[in-house]
């Protein structure tokens, strides 16, 4: 677990979202978990670099998450990629499925975290972003990384 904040440890944050999408909307989910899922979850042994989630049936789903197989566990451990239903308001779910309808939009999750023992996790309605968004925004970072270093050069 990396940082603290009001009770909230953040177990991971996806980087690669906000480089690759824009993220217009946030939206926290629970996610339905079996027990040896979240004791892996709890000791950073998953990966979602590569997930998003789907709308079916107006249930979401998240797929392509993988949680590693418990170490402890024993015959009953459980499966490392399935996809997992998100609980979430009724209200918020049919706001993200006409959003998604439109063109370009996609949920992604950006950061896994526990919020009173939870496991919870921030989805993000996100659409892709052109090739020449991302080198302006790695033209912007190398500018205010220069920036930073001649302050501290010039002290």
């Amino acid at each position: 677990m990396s940082t603290t904040t009001e009770g909230i440890a953040v177990l991971a944050r996806n980087k690669k979202a906000y480089f690759n999408y824009e993220v217009i909307d946030t939206v926290e989910c629970g996610i339905e978990l079996v027990g040896t899922e979240v004791k892996s979850m709890r000791a950073n042994r998953f990966s979602f670099a590569d997930s998003y989630a789907r709308i079916k049936e107006d249930e979401i789903w998240l797929e392509a998450l993988h949680i590693a197989e418990y170490t402890h566990g024993n015959i009953n451990n459980h499966e490392p990629v399935r996809p997992r239903k998100l609980l979430a308001h009724k209200q918020e779910i049919k706001r993200l499925k006409r959003n998604t309808q439109e063109k370009g939009y996609t949920l992604i999750p950006l950061r896994f975290y526990l919020k009173r023992g939870l496991v919870k996790l921030e989805l993000g309605l996100c659409r892709g972003k052109r090739l020449h968004d991302k080198r302006e925004q790695i033209k912007k970072r190398d500018q205010r990384r220069d920036e930073q270093r001649a302050l501290r050069d010039h002290e």
